[in-house]
């Protein structure tokens, strides 16, 4: 029996989250490489070169970033993920086998310029081939597969950790060296799923593209009138594009409708850094150290957390096209305010050895587990949908790129003065979090439209007629409703009728 359409589109988009799987898993594991006994011992790194091994893995997807955007352009989808796979595979040995602290900041460049790549294409390549009923849900397994591999380095870590002697350099090399395997399999195995249909016919190949949209959504039958209709609106919507839209980065900014679908994406994907995940992330020893908490205490912790993140994000891709992405986003930055404030006061008022620091620990944990659900359901995969779904395909693989480049130079950035704040200045670095959280719901409150189940060809009209204010904007407003006229127009000449496919 055939697999069901959605099935397979929701498959294919499994595989390609491997790429954010690598992502996760170095986000997570380097909390506890920069913890292990032996890796201080070998190196003994000052705090700012600590923050450095942290920070160059997003320095350098800053630059694959930056480089998947005419990648994604000039060789496809496919090859630039197997591309960025490659570069990753090159900068994980490095670290691997690091003799010197040269070594490592040399290897996390590279994998994060490999890392970069994949998570700038990754969602772009999902969101290109899926329905748009279920299109929320594949691109969400971004940050769905990103939660995988953060569980994984949070046990594999804790294993480590305890597992080795202190004077064992396998305690940190072990972990580093796993992360190899998935990027193995990617780069093995990419070049055997479908090119995205809109990247061939936007390059001429028209045919192969509609063989790949009936092989996507009709088992393989390219009279279909979903198939048909989505065909010939691509068509349309690219030979406007090739006549009127960007030819290169510049227009971004001087077209109006381009610019606001950019200045969205790139507000959204620097807010997400600003809601503090990452600086749990990276420094969670450190952190949780400021309440007392020993630091093998704190990777256990740190993995049920993962687990926590895993089920949000579980539920994420469950309701997020039935919720939408406008009001997720800014319940989702308003719970972790809330989680902030109260850790923060659990922070200033019992410091360690204080006589209800234990009572106040568990507190803090309780209230990082409810941020990480809250973020994990919301605003993580949030910030890979949002942004492949916003621009029309001439401009896609340009905005999503520097869209993410921002977000990796916010990381970059908190991956650095995170050390150093909480050397510093200690819990007062939260005041940030819990001011850039609110700030984050009011600016999405005022300048996001609801973007969940319209076809990538509508979203040009959607933020060139919407005002850019958007409070009191229905979800169905600012529809032309081309495709489904269309698919009715061919069912009328078929005398068919379209039967719509079961969502995952």
């Amino acid at each position: 029996m055939a697999i069901p359409p959605k099935w397979y589109q929701f498959l294919v988009g499994v595989f390609a989250s491997l790429g954010s799987l690598l992502y996760g898993y170095d986000l997570g594991v380097i909390a506890q490489v920069i913890a292990s006994q032996s890796f201080n011992t070998k190196f003994t790194p000052t705090t700012n070169e600590t923050g450095a091994v942290v920070s160059v893995f997003t320095g350098g997807a800053v630059i694959g970033a930056g480089l998947a955007g005419p990648f994604g352009d000039w060789f496809g989808r496919k090859l630039t993920i197997f591309i960025g796979a490659i570069v990753f595979l090159v900068g994980g040995a490095l670290q691997t086998g690091a003799q010197a602290l040269s070594y490592l900041y040399a290897g996390r460049s590279i994998a994060g310029c490999g890392v970069g790549i994949l998570c700038m294409i990754v969602p772009l390549y999902q969101a290109e081939l899926a329905h748009p009923d279920i299109r929320g849900r594949i691109t969400a397994l971004q940050q769905f597969m990103l939660g995988v591999g953060a569980l994984a380095a949070a046990w594999i870590s804790f294993g480590t950790y305890t597992g080795f002697s202190p004077d064992n350099n396998g305690q940190w090399r072990t972990s580093l060296g796993i992360q190899l395997v998935p990027a193995v399999g990617l780069a093995a195995l990419i070049m055997i799923f479908p090119e995205s249909p809109r990247w061939l016919i936007d390059h001429g190949k028209t045919e192969q593209g509609l063989r790949t949209l009936a092989k996507l959504h009709a088992h393989g039958d390219e009279n279909d009138p979903w198939v048909r209709a989505e065909f010939e609106t691509i068509q349309e919507q690219i030979t406007f594009e090739h006549e009127h839209e960007a030819k290169s980065y510049t227009e971004l900014f001087t077209d109006i409708s381009c610019f606001r679908r950019l200045f969205l994406a790139v507000a959204l994907q620097a807010s997400i850094q600003m809601t503090g995940v990452s600086a749990i992330q990276y420094y969670s020893v450190k952190i949780y150290g400021l309440m007392g908490i020993a630091g093998d205490d704190t990777l256990k912790y740190q993995a049920i957390s993962s687990c926590i993140a895993l089920f949000a994000q579980f539920l994420c891709i469950l309701f997020i096209d039935k919720f939408g992405r406008r009001w997720p986003l800014i319940w989702g930055n308003l719970a972790n305010c809330v989680c902030f404030i109260i850790a923060t006061i659990l922070l200033a008022k019992f410091p360690p050895g204080s006589n209800d620091n234990k009572s106040a620990a568990w507190g803090f944990i309780i209230m990082t587990w409810l941020y990480n659900f809250s973020f994990s359901a919301t605003c993580g995969p949030l910030s890979w949908i949002i942004p492949a779904e916003i621009f029309d395909t001439k401009t896609r693989s340009k905005g999503v790129s520097i869209a993410c480049m921002m977000s990796f130079a916010f990381n970059t950035m908190i991956g650095q003065v995170t050390s150093i704040a909480m050397e510093n200045i200690g819990y007062k670095y939260y005041y940030l979090f819990i001011i850039c959280n609110f700030t984050n719901a009011l600016f999405f409150w005022a300048v996001l439209p609801e973007t969940a189940k319209r076809p990538l060809e509508e979203m040009n009209y959607l933020f060139t007629n919407a005002p850019w204010f958007v409070p009191g904007i229905s979800r169905t407003d600012f529809r032309t409703h081309e495709l489904e006229h269309r698919v009715e127009e061919i069912e009328t000449k078929q005398g068919t009728t379209h039967t719509r496919e079961v969502s995952v």
